[in-house]
C-alpha cells in the first residue's frame, strides 16, 4: 500500500456524527483526533460528540423504530445482504484502514473483515427466520399464541480492538430482529465504524435505523442515552469494570442487557497433546491481533513432561516473528493501542520475574516511533504472579505447569472470568470431561481460534451475560410476547 492509497482512503471517510440519515458536525463543532499507533501521527480529526447529541441519536432511533420494525423481514434480510456484499467488494480498504487506525497487521485486518462480514450474511439469512408457535393450550381451553417482537432501540458501545466485527455482531442481529440503534464507536478506532455506516446507507437502509455518535468523552455521552425510559436495550464489549458499571446503570431502567466482558482464557497442553498442533494453537490464540483480544490465550497450563519442550519450540516461532507497521509485507506484530498498554505488558513480565519466572524472549518495549513491545515468551510463571489473574492484552505468552489432570482443571478455574479456554490433548474422554468441567462459555478442543458468526459467543462468571452470534444472536433483540385465543 502507498502513502497516495493511504491519503485517499482517509480523505473519504465521513467525519461528522451520523444522526438520522445526516453527518452533522458536534454540537459547538468539538472534534478529536485518531493516531496512527504505529508512528503517533494524526490520521483524521472528527466530530466529538456532546450528551446532547448522544439524546438526538437517541431521539432519531426512537423516531425510526416503529417503521423499522414494521418493515418486512425479507426486506431487512436484502438490506443486510448487500451490505454484505459492498462490504466485500471494498475487503482491502476496510482492511487498511484498520489497520491505520488500530495498528494490526493488513493479513489480520483482513481476517477481521472475512469474520466480521459473516455476521451480515448470517443475520441476512436469520432476519426471515423468526418464529413462534401456536397451539392448544393443555386444558383444552385455548389457543396459545407465541410471538416475537423486537425489543425496541438499542445503544452499544464497541471496543478498539475489532473495529469493524465488533460493530457488525452487534448491528446485523439488531437490524435484522428490528430494532433501531445508536452506536459508540470507541474513540481510537471510530473510523471503520464511520466508514461501515456509510456502507450501510448505500445499501438502502432507512434514515435513523443505526446512528453514530463518536466521542472523546464516553461516560458523559452514555449515562443520559442509558437513563433515557426510551431505549430498551444495551449492549457492550470491554472490561469487567465498566461493564459493572453499565449494568448499574441499566438497572434503573430494567434495560435488556448483553455484556462482553474481561477474559483469563486457559490454554491447557496435556502430556498426550500432538506437540505441533499446540504450538500451531498457542500461536494463533496468544499473537492473533498482537494479543489484544478478549479471547486470547492468557495463562498456557502445560504439564511438566513436556513443558521445556513447548517452551522450546514456541520460543522459536516467536524469535522468527516480523515486528513493524501493519501496512508493511509480512509483518506478523504490529504496535499495542497506546502507551498504557505497553507500560502494563512491561509490568506483568518484570512482577512474574521478579517472582521466579525466566523471559526466554521479548520481554522489553521497542523504542522509537509507535508503541510497540517485543512478542515474548514467559516460562516457569510462579503462583500469585499478576500475569496469571490479569488480562495480558498484549503479545506475552507466559507458561505454567501442572501435574495431573485435577490440578490442571483447578489452575483453569482459578479465575473470576470465563470467558474461552483451549485444551490440547488427543484423550477424546479427556477431552469430554473438559467440556464439563472447565467454567468457560467457550472452548477451543485441539483448536486455536474459534470465532465463527454461526456460534454463540459469550462467557460466563464475570466473563459477562448473553450472546453474539449463532442462532442465540437474534434472540437477545427479540422480547417473547404470549396470546390465549380461547376455544369458543
Amino acid at each position: 500500500m502507498t502513502a497516495q492509497n493511504e491519503t485517499d482512503l482517509l480523505a473519504r471517510i465521513p467525519t461528522g456524527l451520523l444522526i438520522g440519515g445526516e453527518w452533522i458536525a458536534a454540537e459547538g463543532g468539538k472534534t478529536f483526533d485518531v493516531r496512527d499507533p504505529a508512528t503517533g501521527e494524526v490520521i483524521r480529526t472528527i466530530a466529538d460528540a456532546s450528551p446532547a447529541d448522544g439524546i438526538r441519536a437517541l431521539d432519531a432511533a426512537v423516531a425510526a423504530q416503529d417503521a423499522w420494525a414494521a418493515t418486512a423481514p425479507r426486506k431487512r434480510s436484502d438490506i443486510l445482504r448487500g451490505a454484505f456484499e459492498l462490504v466485500r467488494d471494498r475487503a482491502e480498504e476496510i482492511a487498511l484502514l484498520m489497520t491505520l487506525e488500530m495498528g494490526k497487521p493488513l493479513s489480520e485486518a483482513r481476517g477481521e473483515l472475512a469474520y466480521g462480514n459473516e455476521f451480515l450474511r448470517w443475520f441476512s439469512e436469520e432476519a426471515v427466520r423468526i418464529s413462534g408457535r401456536y397451539g392448544l393450550n393443555p386444558e383444552g381451553t385455548g389457543n396459545m399464541i407465541v410471538s416475537q417482537r423486537p425489543v425496541g432501540p438499542s445503544y452499544f458501545i464497541t471496543p478498539w480492538n475489532f473495529p469493524l466485527a465488533m460493530a457488525t455482531r452487534k448491528i446485523a442481529p439488531a437490524l435484522a430482529a428490528g430494532c433501531t440503534t445508536v452506536i459508540k464507536p470507541a474513540a481510537q478506532t471510530p473510523l471503520t465504524t464511520l466508514y461501515f455506516a456509510s456502507i450501510l446507507q448505500e445499501a438502502g437502509l432507512p434514515a435513523g435505523v443505526v446512528n453514530v455518535i463518536q466521542t472523546s468523552t464516553s461516560g458523559a455521552v452514555s449515562a443520559p442515552i442509558i437513563a433515557d425510559p426510551r431505549l430498551r436495550k444495551l449492549s457492550f464489549t470491554g472490561s469487567t469494570e465498566v461493564g459493572r458499571r453499565l449494568i448499574a446503570q441499566a438497572a434503573e431502567g430494567v434495560l435488556r442487557v448483553s455484556m462482553e466482558l474481561g477474559g483469563n482464557a486457559p490454554f491447557l497442553v496435556f502430556a498426550d497433546a500432538d506437540l505441533d498442533k499446540a504450538v500451531d494453537g498457542a500461536m494463533l490464540a496468544k499473537f492473533r491481533n498482537i494479543g489484544q483480544a478478549c479471547t486470547a490465550a492468557n495463562r498456557f497450563i502445560v504439564e511438566e513432561s513436556i513443558a521445556d519442550e513447548f517452551a522450546r519450540r514456541v520460543t522459536e516461532r516467536v524469535q522468527a516473528m516480523r515486528i513493524g507497521r501493519g501496512t508493511e509485507e509480512g509483518v506478523q506484530i504490529g504496535p499495542l493501542i497506546d502507551e498504557a498498554a505497553v507500560a502494563k505488558a512491561k509490568s506483568l513480565v518484570a512482577d512474574a520475574v521478579e517472582r521466579g519466572a525466566t523471559v526466554r524472549t521479548g520481554g522489553e518495549a521497542i523504542e522509537g516511533a509507535g508503541t510497540f513491545f517485543q512478542p515474548t515468551v514467559v516460562a516457569g510463571v510462579r503462583p500469585g504472579s499478576d500475569i496469571l489473574s490479569e488480562e495480558i492484552f498484549g503479545p506475552v505468552l507466559a507458561i505454567a505447569t501442572f501435574r495431573d489432570e485435577d490440578e490442571a482443571v483447578r489452575l483453569a478455574n482459578d479465575t473470576e472470568f470465563g470467558l474461552v479456554s483451549y485444551v490440547f490433548t488427543t484423550d477424546l474422554a479427556r477431552g469430554h470431561r473438559m467440556i464439563d468441567r472447565l467454567e468457560t462459555g467457550m472452548m477451543g478442543l485441539n483448536a486455536g481460534v474459534i470465532s465463527n458468526a454461526a456460534a454463540p459467543f459469550g462467557g460466563v462468571k464475570q466473563s459477562g451475560v448473553g450472546r453474539e452470534g449463532g442462532f442465540e444472536g437474534i434472540h437477545e433483540y427479540l422480547s417473547t410476547k404470549y396470546t390465549l385465543l380461547p376455544v369458543s
